[in-house]
C-alpha cells in the first residue's frame, strides 16, 4: 500500500499543489512498503512514533518477516534512516536484508521503552546513524 491509496482528502493527487512529499499526514504513511537499495521488500510501516516534547518523528515501526501474520517481528527504525521514493511510492532503508533480520526487534506484545536514551542510542548506532538532532 502507498500513501496515495491512504489519502482520504486527496492531498497527494496533485503533488505540485498539495503538501507532499515534504510534508505528509502520518496516517497516510502507515502501511507504506519499505524496500532496500537492492529493491528487496523489507516490510511495511505499522506505526510512526512521535517525540511529542520535541515535535519530531523519531521512529517508524517496521514489520518484517511475517507470513500470514505469523512470526511478525517489529523494528523501530530511526525516521531519518528512511528516504521517501516518490517514483515508486514507498520508503527506502539502506540496509541489507540479513542485517535487518538480525536487528534488535521486539514482539508486538512487548514494546521497548522508546523514550529511554540508552535504547535510542543503541538503535541509532545499529543503523550506523548519529542520534537525530534535538531541538535547543
Amino acid at each position: 500500500m502507498n500513501y496515495e491509496m491512504r489519502d482520504p482528502f486527496g492531498m497527494y493527487k496533485e503533488l505540485k499543489a498539495g503538501p507532499g512529499p515534504f510534508l505528509m499526514g502520518a496516517d497516510t504513511l502507515i502501511g507504506n512498503h519499505v524496500y532496500n537499495h537492492k529493491d528487496e521488500n523489507l516490510g511495511d510501516i505499522k506505526e510512526i512514533m512521535l517525540d511529542v516534547g520535541q515535535g519530531k518523528v523519531s521512529y517508524a515501526v517496521l514489520s518484517f518477516g511475517a507470513f500470514l501474520g505469523m512470526g511478525e517481528k517489529l523494528f523501530a527504525v530511526p525516521w531519518h534512516a528512511l528516504t521517501l521514493d516518490t517514483k515508486n511510492k514507498r520508503f527506502v532503508l539502506h540496509v541489507e536484508k540479513d542485517r535487518l533480520e538480525n536487528a534488535p526487534g521486539f514482539d508486538k506484545a512487548q514494546w521497548p521503552n522508546m523514550a529511554d536514551k540508552a535504547w535510542a542510542e543503541d538503535v541509532d548506532a545499529y543503523y550506523g546513524l548519529l542520534p537525530h538532532p534535538k531541538a535547543v
